[in-house]
């Protein structure tokens, strides 16, 4: 493996991570909770954003207007379904998604769940940096690199793994101070 693919798989690393940091109500109104969200639309599990237009007027409303009125049962079935622990609001015209504040408790209970999600990326971080460590002494051993071409090769992906790691710290922080701040 390459220095570029393996930062590469350290970026997907920390994309990941961010997505689904976004997936996490934390008290506003985030319509990217929704994304995993599928509709029934005529047969076919369809993404909730391609069969409706989906607003945040307020900091904690979601307004969901389906294109196809007769959507408005399996749209708000699917939210019910989803897990998202929200009940949709469906007056006829659309849906609506009210966000209760979030108490200190399930704000705490939040910062956890994230905190784990974060520890976790760290470790699929040195995962990769192991197996490129790995591969770095196979080098060697094969004698295709010298010993101070693996001595550099090691600093790099070190490196690069410093630098995923504090990135991931940052994404942490940055979503740690959003919840507890709302």
């Amino acid at each position: 493996m390459s220095l570029e693919i393996m930062k590469e798989k350290m970026d997907k690393v920390i994309e990941t991570l961010q997505e689904n940091y976004q997936e996490v109500r934390a008290g506003r109104a985030n319509p990217a909770i929704l994304n995993k969200i599928q509709v029934e639309y005529y047969g076919v599990p369809t993404p909730l954003n391609q069969v409706a237009s989906i607003s945040v007027p307020e900091a904690r409303l979601i307004v969901i207007q389906p294109w196809d009125r007769s959507l408005l049962s399996l749209v708000e079935k699917a939210i019910e379904m989803s897990g998202i622990g929200i009940h949709p609001i469906n007056d006829g015209q659309l849906i609506r998604l009210v966000f209760p504040e979030l108490t200190e408790e399930r704000r705490k209970e939040i910062a956890k769940d994230i905190k784990k999600m974060s520890e976790d990326a760290k470790v699929a971080i040195r995962n990769i940096r192991r197996e490129e460590m790995d591969e770095a002494k196979s080098s060697l051993k094969n004698s295709e690199i010298s010993e101070d071409e693996e001595r550099s090769l090691e600093d790099k992906i070190q490196k690069a793994t410093d630098s995923s790691i504090e990135k991931i710290d940052e994404v942490f922080s940055k979503k740690e101070k959003e919840i507890m701040s709302v």
